[in-house]
């Protein structure tokens, strides 16, 4: 029996660190074999690729150079995590995914969607997640809560209207998608968000 697919979206300092920790544990108490990873990221090769994008010094990094490097780490994730785990029966929770690439780079960056399109044609093929999960905050909420970490990566050192164009960017796509997408209020207590997942995940498990 093929396995799910969840990716967890979402701005700046909307708890999807804490939240993807909930959902692993509600997973898998409910039975489920579970691999939680990460984009960009998730293989050896992919985190390499995620050094290269989140180094402050390379800031002045070309918008292309950069979609590309995020679809090349996600090919290899493809390959060597994902697809193998969902054909085993296995449930796969992944913190971001394309979506990202669509609110980062088209949305924030203002590549056309075309190109994200192409990419994700080529990388993906009809492959798409069962279930997007978004944390929205309001992008002053989620800054305020990011910049109480640690020292900024080249994505958080952007400006507060990078994050306004790549929050309305998740919104549209959870509009065009809501078959596929649930969006979570993250801007209330831990334990509301975590009901409102654990309302969500009902219908899955």
């Amino acid at each position: 029996m093929r396995g799910m697919f969840i990716t967890v979206e979402g701005i700046e300092g909307v708890g999807k660190t804490t939240n993807m920790e909930y959902l692993q544990q509600t997973i898998t108490a409910a039975g489920r074999e579970l691999v939680v990873t990460r984009e960009p990221g998730g293989t050896p090769l992919g985190e390499a690729i995620r050094g290269l994008l989140l180094d402050p010094q390379y800031k002045g990094m070309d918008p292309d150079c950069e979609l590309q490097l995020m679809f090349a780490a996600r090919a290899e994730h493809l390959d060597k995590v994902i697809r193998p785990a969902i054909e085993a029966g296995r449930w796969v929770l992944c913190d971001r995914f394309t979506d990202a690439t669509y609110a980062y780079q088209g949305g924030g960056r203002g590549l056309d969607t075309g190109k994200i399109a192409a990419l994700e044609q080529l990388v993906q093929g009809d492959f798409r997640p069962d279930l997007t999960l978004l944390l929205d905050v309001p992008v002053e909420v989620g800054l305020a809560r990011a910049g109480n970490r640690s020292a900024p990566d080249r994505f958080e050192q952007e400006k507060v209207d990078f994050f306004e164009r790549v929050r309305q960017a998740y919104l549209d796509m959870a509009a065009r998608h809501d078959g596929r997408y649930r969006v979570i209020d993250a801007g209330q207590s831990l334990d509301r968000v975590q009901e409102q997942l654990a309302e969500v995940l009902k219908d899955f498990l």
